[in-house]
């Protein structure tokens, strides 16, 4: 642990941590660990990769995160070179100001592969986040235990896959449950958020989120609004809105819109949390807007859809019944999912109308939602900082 001295000649405790995440998810989990690490050292130094929000937090930017940003398969093979020589940029600088402490923030191949080289030169590393080794490849396990020495994990279930390693896992929570108290799925939050799109909140409201990037608004959107009109000939006082959150989808739903002139469809700029607020039901890919759904108490129906070939792959890989979070961590089909040929605009829209018509007569369907967000509610920033805390503590033991 760092040892700073003031002019008066007193000293404290200065740990330097070091601190990376390279996508925009990453970023907000750091800035809230960084924030609550500071609780606790108020002089800690950061250094690392990291977003606007961790920047603003005080992190001592290393390289831009945007060199990190990469999308799909051949993206990072393309980016290989510039990737490798960012490692050797950070070992380099960490081997020099040998931090106390190393904390990856998802990004699990760029960071895991860091941390495992950190860890020879006798760094703690920290993972924070860990992969989907629950639903495939759980040979990531013992990838992720030689790599890091701390793990903190998301869900309650994950410790345990990590049981016979020796990495120590630890669940924190999750922060998206921290953000959405349960009143921010109530009645009168519902109805400020229609005011705020202009929607007669009357009728039922079902917001329609086909998927953030444009290879999934080309596998699901048409799918979607199919289904939007054929649910709107069973309700016509039923109304639809889609989150655009790239002006490429705001532009691709105004093309797709005029083939649909009939459908009740409101679009607004930004994410996915003001249409899942003013909706009664919604109709979702499989994601992280299925967690934020069932966090505000929204019937849902989930689906996906992939290329042929990637599903076979997908299939052969996949060791989990279910892709939808709330059926993941029930353990049960709480929620429909509609997947790959079984995502037709038919099926779809009469699960929805199943779901509208089950939440209307059944005042416990939703239960189980308030009981999973009450077990992921946990001050996930508080806890993964006392966790690292007690990584730093240890280590200044040592």
């Amino acid at each position: 642990m760092r040892v700073s001295e003031d002019g008066a000649g007193a000293a404290e405790r200065r740990p330097v941590i070091g601190i990376v995440a390279g996508e925009a998810s990453g970023d907000m989990l750091g800035q809230g660990l960084m924030s609550a690490l500071k609780q606790r050292y108020p002089n800690a130094r950061f250094l690392g990769v990291g977003g606007p929000a961790m920047v603003a937090e005080g992190l001592e930017q290393l390289v831009s995160m945007d060199r990190l940003a990469v999308n799909g398969f051949i993206d990072p093979i393309k980016r290989l070179p510039d990737l490798l020589s960012i490692i050797r940029l950070l070992l380099r600088t960490y081997g020099e100001t040998r931090p106390d402490l190393f904390v990856g923030i998802d990004f699990n191949v760029f960071n895991l592969l860091l941390e495992r080289r950190l860890k020879r030169h006798g760094i703690p590393t920290v993972h924070y986040v860990s992969p989907s080794v629950y639903a495939w490849r759980r040979g990531r396990v013992r990838r992720v235990a030689r790599a890091a020495d701390m793990l903190l994990t998301l869900f309650p279930f994950e410790p345990e896959l990590y049981k016979h390693t020796r990495v120590n896992a630890v669940f924190v929570g999750h922060p998206l449950a921290d953000a959405i108290a349960e009143a921010d799925g109530g009645e009168q939050a519902r109805l400020a958020a229609c005011r705020e799109l202009d929607i007669d909140p009357k009728g039922p409201v079902i917001a329609v989120l086909p998927g953030s990037r444009m290879s999934e608004i080309r596998m699901l959107g048409d799918r979607f609004l199919d289904a939007a009109q054929l649910v709107q000939r069973e309700l016509p006082d039923a109304s639809f809105i889609v989150p655009c959150v790239r002006p490429q989808i705001a532009d691709w739903i105004a093309v797709a819109r005029q083939t649909r002139p009939q459908l009740t469809l409101t679009t607004y700029q930004g994410d996915a949390r003001v249409a899942l607020t003013a909706c009664t039901a919604a109709l979702v890919k499989s994601g992280t807007s299925t967690l934020e759904a069932m966090l505000l108490g929204r019937p849902m129906v989930v689906s996906y859809r992939l290329g042929p070939l990637t599903y076979r792959l997908v299939r052969m890989l996949l060791r989990t019944r279910f892709v939808a979070l709330p059926n993941i961590l029930a353990g049960r089909p709480l929620v429909p999912e509609l997947l790959q040929k079984e995502a037709t605009p038919t099926l779809l829209a009469g699960a929805l109308l199943a779901e509208l018509d089950k939440s209307g007569v059944d005042p416990e369907y939703l239960s189980e939602f308030r009981r999973l967000g009450d077990i992921l509610r946990r001050d996930a920033n508080t806890r993964a900082a006392e966790a690292v805390s007690r990584c730093l503590e240890a280590e200044n033991r040592a």
